[in-house]
């Protein structure tokens, strides 16, 4: 444990300089950085109305300079963390007990796998972050709090949590790797006939209904740009029936901030936008977030989100791509099923009982499932060993 240090929990980021924080985010995730959660707070998208309250957890030392941090929230749902624990919630609810609120450390309504746990570069890295984990057990016992989850955490994060005796939970998503591929055909020129047609195929019907690509970034888009993204984003959740917590004041913000870690990909038919998506840049990662449409053609989807993503990436020198969460239609696409873990701590000793039994059963028929998806790869055989 660190000595002559403050560990302050329940901050807003409107009390802590931006300097501060992004010295923390040595690992250039865009989801982490200031500018974003800022402009999340700030906007009021993480907000009581939403469920969300900013709750940042900081360990300080004795003269105040910020040593590390965990973006922290308080929920009182579960929407927007894409970690479903609803029958969790549930079941505890029926044993008498409240759920909510909770507290969770995330990146807010970005199911990436990112750092959790910051520390600045001159600071001993593990104990810092065994001094958050240790704080966010004490704090959630103090003030009689249910639960605290970790979500989306780096692979070294998930496996300090296990020494700290949270529990690990796995999911699964669909992340394209680039395999130092000369160009898009290079790509294609890996996988089997019949998925290489298929995917050249999908590429063809969108230049076949008179469709063009405008791919921009994000430090390029005026107000009026932004408010059709916005557009196409709050399309998105009317078709859906979901609730939209963005607005077009953090988009625009986000834009001045961030524009040139942000890529947004415009549709165009009759020199009308007819939908987009939004994509972000980080280190040698670009992860697609957000898509809208107004009118619905063949393949545009995989077009606007996959492809366009994958050409960017290649073009661009970039490693990977994670292109949000859910979606088996990924993998033929040349996305591959990736473990991702989440970490979390159940104050009542039989609920959390009952959850390590829970995840005891849960975890080797995730992994099952993750193997056997590999299977769904478009790949020849022998890129696939």
């Amino acid at each position: 444990m660190l000595d002559n240090v403050q560990i302050e929990v329940g901050a807003a980021l409107n009390t802590i300089e931006a300097s501060e924080w992004n010295a923390l985010c040595h690992q250039d995730n865009p989801f982490v950085r200031y500018e974003f959660l800022s402009a999340l707070e700030t906007n009021q998208c993480v907000d009581p109305e939403f469920g969300w309250r900013p709750y940042h957890m900081l360990i300080k030392d004795e003269n105040g300079k910020l040593l590390a941090a965990a973006p922290t929230y308080l929920k009182t749902n579960s929407y927007g963390e894409f970690v479903f624990d609803f029958a969790w919630a549930d079941a505890y609810e029926r044993s008498g007990a409240a759920y909510y609120p909770k507290l969770i450390c995330a990146a807010p309504f970005t199911p990436a796998t990112g750092p959790r746990l910051l520390v600045h570069e001159s600071q001993d890295y593990k104990t810092c972050a065994s001094t958050l984990l240790s704080a966010a057990i004490a704090v959630t016992d103090k003030q009689g709090i249910s639960s605290f989850h970790w979500l989306f955490t780096m692979d070294d994060e998930a496996d300090l949590m296990d020494e700290h005796k949270y529990l690990r939970r796995m999911g699964c998503q669909y992340i394209w790797v680039n395999d130092d591929y000369k160009d898009f055909d290079d790509f294609l020129s890996r996988c089997t006939s019949k998925k290489r047609k298929n995917l050249k195929r999908e590429r063809k019907r969108v230049a076949e209904q008179d469709i063009t690509l405008d791919l921009r970034h994000g430090s390029e888009l005026a107000k009026k740009d932004w408010q059709d993204v916005i557009n196409f984003y709050l399309d998105t959740f009317n078709r859906k029936w979901g609730t939209p917590t963005l607005n077009v004041a953090f988009f625009t913000e986000i834009g001045k901030t961030m524009g040139d870690d942000i890529i947004v990909v415009f549709a165009l038919h009759n020199e009308e936008r007819i939908a987009c998506s939004v994509m972000f840049k980080g280190g040698d990662t670009l992860y697609g977030r957000y898509w809208g449409c107004h009118e619905d053609f063949h393949s545009l989807h995989f077009e606007t989100c996959y492809y366009q993503g994958i050409d960017y990436c290649i073009k661009n020198g970039l490693k990977r791509f994670e292109p949000g969460a859910q979606g088996e239609h990924k993998i033929s696409r040349g996305f591959v099923p990736t473990p991702t873990w989440s970490s979390h701590y159940i104050r009542d000793e039989g609920f959390r009982s009952a959850v390590a039994q829970f995840l005891k059963q849960e975890t080797p028929l995730m992994k099952k499932r993750c193997e056997d998806l590999h299977e769904l790869l478009p790949f020849k055989q022998e890129d696939t060993q």
